[in-house]
């Protein structure tokens, strides 16, 4: 029988599902940002980070309105977030360097924003929507 790691566990396990950042995670349809991402990637060099990570910083940058400092950092500590990139279990060191992001973010701002308005006003209510009930 194999222990659960208190510190280091299935992020599902300690997730509430219904928390519009899973339900987001869970509903975007990430291939097709693999897919338009993978243009931008080079097969030569030093290995890439996942594309789904470095969209979702920069999706979750935008939605929480966080500088790229602020988005690693807060992905470092926020299980929330490391889902949403599609880690399933807790990481304990930064995704990635801060200036990363802007480098992606030079060439994709239009591929992120492109994501569905529907998505993201329904994450919107959401969020707005688990803040009224606090």
């Amino acid at each position: 029988m194999v222990e659960k790691n208190l510190f280091y566990g299935s992020l599902m396990d300690m997730l509430d599902s219904n928390d519009p950042l899973v339900v987001l995670a869970d509903t975007l349809d990430w291939s097709k940002y693999e897919n338009e991402f993978a243009k931008l990637y080079s097969k030569n060099g030093r290995p890439a980070k996942p594309i789904r990570l470095m969209v979702g910083l920069l999706l979750l940058k935008q939605l929480e309105n966080l500088s790229d400092e602020n988005v690693v950092l807060q992905w470092k500590r926020n299980p929330y977030f490391q889902y949403f990139c599609g880690y399933s279990d807790f990481q304990t060191a930064l995704p990635c360097h801060s200036t990363d992001l802007f480098t992606l973010e030079i060439e994709s701002v239009k591929m992120v924003l492109n994501i569905s308005s529907k998505q993201v006003l329904s994450f919107m209510m959401m969020k707005q929507s688990m803040k009224s009930k606090l």
